[in-house]
Formats: C-alpha cells, structure tokens, sequence
C-alpha cells in the first residue's frame, strides 16, 4: 500500500505534500525534523492522507495536490477542520 499525505505547519503558513508506504513513520520524520525540506517548519498536523494500492496512482494524486489548484483544495480542507486554524491567505 502507498500513501499519499499532506501535513500543515503549526507555526507557519506552509503545507507539504508527501508519498510514502509507511504514514506513521514517514509523518514521524516530519515532525522530528529529519528531513531537510520540512525541518525550518515543524511541528506539524496530518491535514489529510490517501491509500493507493500501487505508487503509480499514489504519484499522479500526488502531483495534483502539489499543484495551485490542489495546494487551494488543502488550504480550504486545513480551515475547515484543522485543531490549529491558521489564518485564512488571500489567494482564496
């Protein structure tokens, strides 16, 4: 199984996008801060995450969530339901 996941800084306006075959773990990285790309943005919450039987599907969803269209969607989602509202950005 792949994962497709994205996570929302609780201290900055920032949000990832993420694949992995192990959530739990790789969400740990994160939020530990062992990985280079997200370590100036920690901690973080898990907005939402997707299940893909194989990486090829879990790609394609991912891309589209990296895009500006997929990047609003998670925005919206992250308002809506996040238990560290940020403030809303004025793209939307």
């Amino acid at each position: 199984m792949f994962f497709v996941y994205a996570i929302s800084s609780l201290v900055k306006d920032y949000i990832y996008v993420g694949q992995s075959d192990h959530l739990i773990r790789r969400f740990h990285q994160h939020n530990r801060g062992r990985e280079k790309t997200t370590r100036p943005y920690v901690p973080f919450e898990l907005i939402s995450s997707w299940e893909f039987i194989d990486r090829k599907s879990a790609r394609k969803v991912e891309k589209y969530y990296k895009t500006g269209s997929g990047k609003r969607l998670l925005r919206q989602m992250r308002r809506r339901y996040s238990a560290y509202p940020l403030k809303p950005d004025k793209t939307d």
